[in-house]
């Protein structure tokens, strides 16, 4: 059985880091901002980036490779003490055809948003909370009718989120987890180990039949980026084949991931990162299987994945990667394997962890109010069909002939 991280089920103090004893700020105290010239507030920014608890997805490197690729502008709602940032929220404004949006970069490429904030910052009361989005509003009014901030676990790491009083909406997606344990003996015994380990060897002695495989672990730029070009050409074509459009078709999504692979790594640390299968001798150089990840401390996040089936499906290359994926995790030290949002049979065959996540609706002006009202009327409805296994298969066929007369 998963167990869910639900805030409702977890008797946890509303504490932003369990080595802060005594907060050294009050959100009273934080001058609220919003930061147009992203260069002048860098270091503070990757200071913040560094907490374990904050998202990657909200790192400097992130955001921007995606407001280049969009064109957009990036901008930064700050909460400083003096100098100091001690809250962080990246925004970019993107136009709706009922008015504009402020939201997280990254859109739904994004796994997890936490926004950031420093561990000093004591949790708001209730009166803080509401001088914080009166704080919002004045900075960015003319700017943006509605907030989302979406994609948010009201509980993470065993932190409490600090502005969980404000979640409007349980997000019809939830995440999927599996801790490493230090050893894959270790980390498997948290599951069906011996089903895992024979199937395992398994895919291992179809593909040595074929010719045996690499497990590449892509290590120059060159490698990188032809491997997310194989990933796009595969995914594309198995999207085709259920008839689904391909959310990846894009150039701005094609470029920000591009975009991520050129960004510095900071350690281990690395926006994005290509794995794959490469089978050898009769079918020499042909990629069966691809993922990207992403890690930030301990934490590693499978953003994407894909296969090829035209050679050695019986052998399922796409789990046989996932395996190695966590393998070489271990072996790096990584604490936690992140399957990302999205309910999929594999996923929950590989973790023991679900997260719930929220959104956070914050109306600006009156259209904005008419926004959060339709983004949490569609949120609502997409959470009933994929609670319900009928209507979601009935979504899926009325999308695939979607996708096909397209």
């Amino acid at each position: 059985m998963i167990a869910k991280a639900n805030p409702n089920e977890i008797d946890a103090p509303p504490v932003l880091s369990k080595t802060a004893e005594m907060p050294a700020a009050r959100f009273a105290d934080l001058d609220i901002s919003l930061a147009r010239d992203i260069g002048s507030i860098e270091e503070e920014w990757r200071r913040l980036e560094r907490r374990e608890w904050n998202s990657l997805n909200q790192s400097l490197d992130w955001c921007r490779a995606w407001t280049t690729a969009h064109h957009s502008d990036l901008l930064a709602l700050t909460g400083s003490v003096g100098s100091r940032i001690l809250f962080l929220l990246p925004l970019e404004i993107v136009e709706d055809r009922f008015g504009r949006i402020a939201r997280l970069p990254g859109g739904r490429f994004n796994n997890i948003n936490t926004a950031f904030f420093d561990e000093t910052l004591a949790p708001p009361n209730m009166d803080e909370l509401r001088r914080f989005k009166t704080d919002l509003a004045r900075c960015l009014r003319g700017l943006a009718d509605l907030v989302v901030i979406d994609g948010v676990p009201l509980q993470w790491k065993g932190v409490t989120h600090p502005l969980s009083d404000l979640a409007s909406i349980e997000n019809q997606n939830h995440s999927f987890q599996l801790p490493l344990l230090g050893t894959m003996e270790a980390t498997l015994a948290q599951l069906n180990a011996k089903a895992r380990r024979k199937k395992y060897r398994v895919q291992v002695r179809r593909l040595e039949a074929i010719g045996g495989f690499d497990h590449v672990v892509a290590r120059t730029s060159e490698e990188q980026h032809a491997l997310l070009d194989r990933f796009f050409t595969q995914k594309g074509e198995r999207l085709k084949a259920f008839g689904l459009p391909d959310v990846f078709a894009s150039t701005p999504t094609r470029d920000f991931l591009h975009g991520l692979l050129d960004a510095p790594q900071h350690g281990t640390d690395r926006p994005l990162a290509m794995h794959a299968i490469r089978l050898k001798g009769e079918h020499e150089g042909h990629i069966a299987a691809v993922t990207g990840l992403s890690r930030k401390g301990g934490h590693v996040l499978c953003q994407f994945s894909s296969i090829d089936d035209s050679v050695g499906a019986d052998a399922s290359p796409g789990e046989l990667l996932f395996w190695l994926a966590i393998e070489h995790g271990i072996d790096e030290e990584a604490t936690l394997f992140d399957f990302g949002i999205g309910d999929q049979p594999y996923k929950r065959s590989w973790c023991n962890q679900e997260t719930v996540q929220h959104d956070m609706l914050l109306p600006i002006t009156t259209r904005g109010s008419v926004l959060s009202w339709l983004h949490l009327a569609e949120t609502g409805i997409k959470t009933m069909i994929k609670r319900d296994r009928r209507l979601y298969a009935l979504a899926q066929r009325l999308r695939s002939r979607r996708g096909r007369q397209d």
